[in-house]
């Protein structure tokens, strides 16, 4: 049992303080893009059924990222993966990694929730490292506005 909390930490978040297992914290080695001093994170669900999650820093309770699967939305979204990245994933092949892209909602106009493409999060969660990798040679919209597929 003691072993058991020596796993667990607690830790304030967006959505509060939460008591987390430390065998889910996972490794982003370049920090995400503004903030590549946080190295370590944890996806927190919102609530059950959400396609929603929040990426929090693991030392820092004001960066929590609200990101979401871009699959759930589109299937119209792939992305391109370097050797050099694939290395830091330590990749074997394709299907070990989630793809998750953050997520913008003005305050009070979640008709204007938008994906933003640009800068896919992958994650290994076989050996908890995270990436993030720009897409600059991207085939679709930077940013996907989820009212407009509504409309489809």
């Amino acid at each position: 049992m003691a072993n058991q909390a020596q796993n667990e930490k607690i830790i304030e978040t967006r959505l509060g303080r939460q008591l987390i297992s430390m065998e889910k914290a996972l490794r982003f080695p370049h920090g995400l893009i503004g903030f590549e001093d946080q190295r370590e994170f944890i996806l927190l669900q919102i609530k059950e059924n959400s396609p929603f999650l929040i990426l929090q820093s693991l030392n820092e309770p004001k960066i929590g990222l609200l990101v979401a699967d871009p699959y759930t939305f589109t299937t119209d979204y792939s992305i391109k993966i370097g050797e050099s990245e694939q290395k830091i994933l330590r990749l074997k092949n394709i299907e070990q990694v989630s793809i998750m892209v953050t997520v913008a909602i003005p305050p009070g106009q979640p008709e204007k929730t938008v994906l933003n493409l640009a800068g896919p999060i992958l994650i290994n969660h076989h050996v908890r490292i995270g990436l993030q990798v720009p897409q600059v040679e991207a085939d679709f919209p930077q940013h996907l506005l989820l009212s407009d597929l509504e409309k489809h």
